[in-house]
């Protein structure tokens, strides 16, 4: 299905992505396969280029996998993020890694929105998906299309660039790609889920409970 700005606004209003890739309103993906992850299933990048703060040779890399419209994402930006960027990121301590897991159609406009601002910049993308977060009430909650758009035009993107960004097939294709990688793979079924160095954590998780676990493995 052809993404155009009026599908794309009427679609906001759905419960899954399903009107525009035409699978299950409950997730992007097909059934989990038996395989299990490796840590080298979690390190490579499928589809889109990941977004990363931190050094590339950190000991410890953390990674996110997040829906926009999910209030625990949203929980954790806000509240344990900044704790986790201060003491491990900051100091060069462990790289951070954030993947698109949208578990609906809103969440994937969000995502697309934060890639088309950002581009390839990933303090751009980690600003914007802040910023998602921060709003998410107002952009899920009420209008989406005409809160997004002027979230884009805050960012700098004209309102033809946004509706560009909100019907492009291919960027959608390869989210909808990583977020069946994830799946199939690396079983992620719910979000958030965080790998530490291919460790599954999944669910809200506190800033004590990662240090718990990231503090260890600094000093093997």
């Amino acid at each position: 299905m052809i993404i155009t700005r009026r599908a794309v606004t009427q679609a906001l209003s759905l419960t899954g992505l399903a009107a525009l890739v035409g699978v299950s309103p409950l997730m992007l993906v097909e059934q989990a396969f038996a395989q299990s992850a490796s840590a080298a299933d979690v390190a490579k990048p499928v589809s889109l280029p990941d977004m990363v703060l931190g050094p590339k040779d950190a000991a410890v890399t953390v990674t996110e996998y997040a829906s926009m419209t999910c209030p625990h994402c949203a929980a954790f930006t806000e509240q344990v993020f900044p704790k986790i960027k201060e003491a491990f990121i900051d100091t060069g301590k462990i790289r951070f890694v954030f993947r698109e897991f949208p578990l609906d159609i809103k969440a994937a406009a969000g995502s697309m929105l934060a890639r088309c601002i950002a581009k390839d910049d990933s303090g751009k993308y980690f600003a914007v998906i802040d910023m998602l977060f921060k709003q998410q009430n107002d952009w899920v909650m009420k209008e989406t299309a005409a809160t997004l758009t002027r979230i884009g035009k805050q960012a700098g993107l004209s309102q033809q660039a946004v509706e560009d960004c909100l019907k492009d097939q291919a960027l959608l294709d390869k989210i909808a790609a990583d977020q069946k990688f994830a799946n199939e793979v690396l079983k992620v079924n719910s979000t958030p889920t965080f790998f530490i160095n291919g460790e599954k954590l999944t669910g809200e998780t506190s800033f004590e409970e990662f240090s718990k676990k990231i503090t260890p493995l600094l000093k093997s």
